[in-house]
C-alpha cells in the first residue's frame, strides 16, 4: 500500500479525499485520468481531493474506490457482498443480480451539493454499476446476466438522451463501457449477431465521447471478436481502426495488446509468418512494461504481461495447426482469469493434443472444458468444444471420446 501511515491517519480523520490523492499518485494517474475513468471533470476530482474532513458524496467516493482498488473502509464505505443466486428461482436471480448492482451503486441515493457534482455522480455511479456486472461475469451465467445488463444499458442511455453536452460525452463514455460488456455476454450465450451489434454500438459511442483510448480499446475488442469467429480479415481492419484512432500516441500497453489481437487476425486467415512477427512484437513490448511497472495509461485495459503473449500464442497455433505452439510443459499453468476464460484456453491446449496425436490427453481436457461450459450454460464455450470434437475423425474411438460424446448429447444452448 503507498504510504500506508499517511494513508492511515487520513483515514482515521475522515480526510477520504486525501485517500483518494494518495493512491491516484501512486497509480501514476492524473486527476484528468481519473475522471475520464470515473464519468468526471478533472475539476470534480480536485474537489473530491480536497474536501478535507467535510461531507463526501459517497457514490464519488465508492467510485474511485473501486477504480483504485482501495479497501471500502479507508473512505469511510462498508464494501458490499453480492447476494448469491437462488438457482431454482430465475425470477427471484434476476432480482438478486440486479441488486448487488444495486448495491455498488448504493451511493445514488447521497446528497450531492450541487448540479454540476450530480450529473458527474450519476455517471460514476452509472459506471460503478457497469463494474459490478463485470465481476458477476466471472462467477455468474451470461444468460443470467443479459436481462439486467441490456437494462442497464438502456438507462444510461436514456440519461445521456436528456442530459446537457457536456454530460452527454462522458455518459456516451459509460454506456460505451455497458455496450461492450453486452456484447460480451452476448458473445459467451453464443449469440455472434446480437454481439457483433453490441460492439459496434460501443465503438459508436465511445466515438461521441471523443475519447481516442477508449474509442481504440472498442475497437480492438471488435477486432479479437472477428478473430474468435472466424474473419481475420474483418479483425485486421478494426486493429488497423484502433491504431488509427490512437493516431501517434500509441502507450506500450496498448501496442502490445493490440499486437496480439493482429496475431490472432493473421492466424484466422492462416498466415503463419505474419502471425509469429506479431507475437514476436506483442511480446518484446510486454516484457519491457514488467521492467517499468507502470499502470495502465487507459482506464479499460488490464496490464498486459508476456504470460497473456504466450496465450495468444497457443490459441494462434491451435487455430494454425501447430502443436509446437500450444503444448509446453507449463502451458496449462496459463490458464488463468475466471473459469469460463480458463476453460477456452484448456479447449486451445486440447486442438494443440489433437494436432499432435494425443487423443486421450487432449479429451481429458476438453471435457474438463466442457465441464465449465455446462455449469455456466456458454455457448460459446459449448460450440468450441464441438469444434474440437469436430477435427477428430475416427470410425472406433477410445472411451474418453465417446464419454464427450454422450455429454454433449442433446446439449442446445
Amino acid at each position: 500500500m503507498p504510504q500506508e501511515a499517511e494513508i492511515r491517519e487520513a483515514s482515521r480523520s475522515s480526510d477520504y479525499g486525501r485517500v483518494i490523492e494518495l493512491f491516484r499518485k501512486d497509480r501514476r494517474m492524473t486527476q484528468r485520468q481519473l475522471g475520464d475513468a470515473l464519468g468526471m471533470s478533472q475539476s470534480a476530482i480536485s474537489r473530491l481531493e480536497k474536501r478535507g474532513a467535510r461531507s463526501y458524496t459517497t457514490n464519488a467516493l465508492a467510485a474511485a474506490a473501486a477504480h483504485l482498488e482501495i479497501e471500502p473502509a479507508l473512505v469511510g464505505l462498508s464494501g458490499p457482498r453480492p447476494p448469491q443466486p437462488a438457482r431454482d428461482d430465475d425470477l427471484r436471480r434476476r432480482s438478486l443480480l440486479g441488486g448487488a448492482a444495486a448495491a455498488a451503486a448504493a451511493p445514488l441515493l447521497a446528497a450531492i451539493p450541487s448540479a454540476s457534482d450530480a450529473l458527474s455522480g450519476q455517471a460514476a455511479a452509472l459506471r460503478l454499476s457497469t463494474t459490478a456486472y463485470r465481476q458477476l461475469d466471472g462467477s455468474t451465467p451470461s444468460r443470467d446476466l443479459e436481462e439486467a445488463v441490456t437494462a442497464h444499458l438502456r438507462l444510461i442511455q436514456a440519461t445521456a438522451r436528456t442530459a446537457e453536452n457536456e454530460h452527454r460525452t462522458r455518459l456516451a463514455a459509460v454506456g460505451s463501457e455497458a455496450a461492450s460488456l453486452s456484447a460480451w455476454l452476448a458473445w459467451d450465450m453464443g449469440n455472434t449477431g446480437s454481439a457483433r451489434a453490441r460492439y459496434g454500438a460501443a465503438v459508436t459511442a465511445a466515438r461521441s465521447a471523443g475519447n481516442p483510448m477508449l474509442a481504440a480499446y472498442q475497437m480492438g475488442s471488435l477486432a479479437q471478436f472477428e478473430a474468435h469467429t472466424g474473419n481475420g480479415v474483418a479483425a485486421l481492419n478494426q486493429a488497423r481502426n484502433a491504431r488509427r484512432a490512437l493516431r501517434d500516441h500509441t502507450p506500450a500497453v496498448a501496442e502490445a495488446w493490440l499486437s496480439s489481437i493482429e496475431a490472432l487476425g493473421h492466424a484466422a486467415v492462416g498466415d503463419q509468418q505474419a502471425t509469429d512477427r506479431a507475437l514476436t512484437r506483442s511480446r518484446t513490448v510486454a516484457e519491457a512494461l514488467t521492467k517499468t511497472e507502470a499502470p495502465p495509461p487507459w482506464p479499460w485495459v488490464f496490464t498486459f504481461t508476456p504470460e497473456k503473449v504466450t496465450a495468444h500464442r497457443v490459441t494462434c497455433g491451435s487455430w494454425l495447426g501447430l502443436p509446437d505452439w500450444v503444448l509446453g510443459d507449463d502451458v496449462e499453468a496459463l490458464a488463468t482469469g475466471h473459469a469460463k476464460q480458463r476453460a477456452l484456453l484448456l479447449l486451445d491446449i486440447a486442438a494443440g493434443h489433437l494436432t499432435a496425436g494425443r487423443i486421450e490427453g487432449a479429451f481429458a481436457l476438453a471435457t474438463r472444458a466442457l465441464t465449465t461450459g455446462l455449469q455456466y450454460r456458454s455457448g460459446r464455450i459449448v460450440e468450441r468444444a464441438r469444434t474440437v470434437r469436430r477435427s477428430l475423425t475416427l470410425l472406433s474411438p477410445p472411451r474418453v471420446v465417446r464419454d464427450f460424446d454422450e455429454r454433449l448429447l442433446g446439449v442446445y444452448l
